[in-house]
């Protein structure tokens, strides 16, 4: 007698459920919480089950991220329901549970978002409104967004979240901005208060709000555009800066993209990884600075910029180059810019073999000795050398003249995707 085939586990239904709780679910869903053996999800949410639903409940614990692998192992042969807010896929535990299962593993039912309620609520077409979640996030990350006119929705960590960005708008100028706390949205408790940034004084409602924000910038207010090239006045520095007009052709020959990490070394105050990272919200970026001082300057700059979640490795190039493969969330290199220590032995070397296939490297000075080093790697490699100049208008008795700025050599090159020699290799 042949074995009996060994079937798959059943797929782990992942439910979307609201603040309106059982009776805002749809019919396929009461079905597949009814039916489930073990319910997983927050306590708040198995609170809203009815006895019907019989299955193990089973809370997640803290920190959820780490608990899902082994949670999900240990009732795998068990017809499992996860309950999640709203929509599942949406900054919720379906994404988490599509990594560790697959997305084949998994049947997904979503509930209309608390992004949907609040635009419903609001008259915002949903196309043209910006979500930022500051659920698990510094609340930061919400100024690179602040732009006059925008539409912003900002998903709440707690009750205190409101009055924090409330701070944030106004430190950065946006203190004319009107806030509208949209809080339990989709249940008979929805409420919402309103008001502006500059004045806020409501005291902290209900956990579960959304922030609806209509942009609006003071007078003074630094304007801060969306591509490279902010102004020098943006940053804290000390004189280690690129400047404006140099710091955008920089970042043009990097040319990030989605989802790219970039290592930028001899961060100085951060500039470059800065205006990496602010090209889009999944760009990563490490900044490797010798100096403390200015190490802490970069951390102040990319969270008054809006992205904090720029690394800062203090210690020199290319020895401390060592520690950026030891944090397991960064990987190879998409592109390598190098702003200072040219001349340090081993550097170039270091930061090409570093670079994946395929990668840039982009490199400026304003030294003889190192325009003669990055000449002769171009002779070597290829790619681009280029000089940029900048020249402001400034007074002159009563007329007016030209100063010209130390020119800058950059030298721009690709790394070929097959095998190829690391540049002044040679051997």
């Amino acid at each position: 007698m042949s074995p009996s085939p060994v079937l798959p586990p059943p797929p782990v239904s992942v439910v979307g459920i609201g603040a309106d709780g059982w009776s805002g679910l749809s019919g396929g869903a009461r079905e597949a919480l009814r039916e489930a053996e073990v319910v997983i999800g927050g306590a708040r949410q198995l609170d809203l089950l009815p006895p019907e639903c019989a299955g193990v409940r089973v809370a997640w614990p803290s920190p959820l991220r780490p608990a899902v692998p082994r949670l999900l192992a240990e009732h795998r042969e068990r017809r499992i329901a996860v309950l999640a807010s709203g929509d599942p896929m949406f900054y919720g535990i379906g994404r988490a549970l599509a990594e560790d299962l697959g997305p084949e593993a998994l049947r997904v039912l979503p509930h209309p978002s608390s992004v949907s309620y609040a635009c419903a609520r609001l008259g915002w077409p949903l196309e043209d409104t910006e979500v930022v979640t500051l659920v698990g996030r510094p609340v930061a990350r919400l100024a690179v967004s602040l732009h006059e006119g925008r539409r912003l929705l900002a998903l709440s960590a707690d009750a205190s979240t409101p009055a924090t960005v409330a701070a944030l708008l106004t430190s950065h100028g946006f203190g004319p901005s009107r806030m509208r706390v949209l809080e339990q949205l989709g249940s008979e408790a929805e409420a919402y208060v309103e008001g502006v940034a500059e004045s806020w004084a409501h005291a902290p409602g209900d956990r579960l709000n959304v922030i609806a924000i209509d942009c609006r910038a003071s007078q003074d207010a630094l304007r801060l555009g969306a591509v490279p090239g902010l102004p020098d006045e943006a940053y804290e520095h000390d004189g280690q800066l690129t400047k404006r007009h140099i710091r955008a052709a920089t970042l043009g020959a990097l040319a990030p993209a989605p989802g790219e990490l970039l290592w930028d070394v001899g961060g100085g105050s951060g500039s470059i990884a800065i205006e990496w990272m602010r090209t889009h919200p999944t760009c990563r970026a490490v900044s490797v600075e010798r100096d403390p001082a200015r190490a802490e300057r970069i951390v102040r700059n990319a969270d008054r910029l809006g992205v904090p979640g720029l690394k800062v490795v203090t210690g020199p190039a290319p020895s401390s180059l060592s520690e950026l493969s030891e944090l397991s969330e960064l990987d190879v290199p998409d592109a390598v810019f190098i702003g200072g220590g040219l001349t340090a032995p081993g550097l170039l070397d270091a930061c090409w073999e570093a670079l994946r296939p395929g990668g840039r490297l982009v490199a400026n000075t304003v030294t003889l000795e190192s325009e003669a080093l990055l000449a002769e790697r171009y002779r070597e490699c290829g790619g681009e050398l280029t000089r940029l100049a900048v020249a402001h208008a400034v007074p002159v008795g009563g007329f007016t003249g030209w100063r010209q700025a130390m020119p800058v050599t950059q030298w721009s090159v690709r790394k070929p995707s097959a095998s190829a020699p690391v540049p002044g290799d040679r051997t």
